[in-house]
């Protein structure tokens, strides 16, 4: 099934956890430390009701300063600009619809900011040819990513929320190779 299918048969946990996951993801950009989505996260472990989740939220943005992206930003940093877009878009009210929405929305820009950061060129022109399960000629940080993305989905699809804290493992994994990439770059440009 390809990416673009699970995220419409998602349910409402599953979508908050596939754009939390991609946003966990690209936390490297942000400035972030390895732990700052953390209560979000908790959010979803603890509770069906979505109480705490725009307080949360309130605290992730504050901690990360998720303003608006500098316009005058050079394309070396839109992957950076890409993932405050994601920040700033996380639904302080999340209804299916907004969730569904935010979601897709993060799939996309992860997979860009993968894209971007990736040494190897990737043979497609946009990233909607991956998410519809066109693979040939990825490149490997952009499969890797995919890969992620499906996982998560399956894992919260098959185990509900007892596929929690396996989706997290995987964004964690997935974190760690975004932050190697970022330092490697930033060593490169040094």
């Amino acid at each position: 099934m390809s990416l673009v299918e699970l995220i419409a048969q998602a349910d409402e946990r599953g979508l908050a956890v596939s754009g939390l996951a991609c946003l966990d993801r690209c936390v490297p950009l942000l400035g972030g430390e390895d732990d700052s989505l953390r209560p979000l996260w908790g959010s979803l472990a603890e509770t069906d009701t979505w109480e705490e989740w725009g307080t949360q939220l309130d605290q992730v943005r504050a901690k990360l300063d998720a303003g608006d992206p500098d316009p005058a930003v050079t394309d070396e940093d839109e992957a950076a600009v890409l993932a405050r877009r994601m920040l700033a878009a996380v639904p302080a009210e999340p209804s299916a619809g907004a969730l569904r929405t935010w979601a897709d929305a993060c799939s996309v820009a992860a997979l860009q900011v993968h894209r971007l950061l990736d040494a190897a060129e990737d043979a497609a022109s946009c990233v909607t040819a991956r998410r519809e399960g066109r693979t040939d000629g990825m490149s490997p940080l952009v499969a890797a990513e995919l890969r992620r993305q499906v996982t998560i989905l399956e894992l919260l699809a098959s185990h509900g929320a007892g596929g929690l804290r396996l989706a997290l493992h995987v964004s964690t994994e997935g974190r760690r190779v975004l932050r190697a990439v970022v330092s490697r770059r930033a060593r490169g440009r040094a």
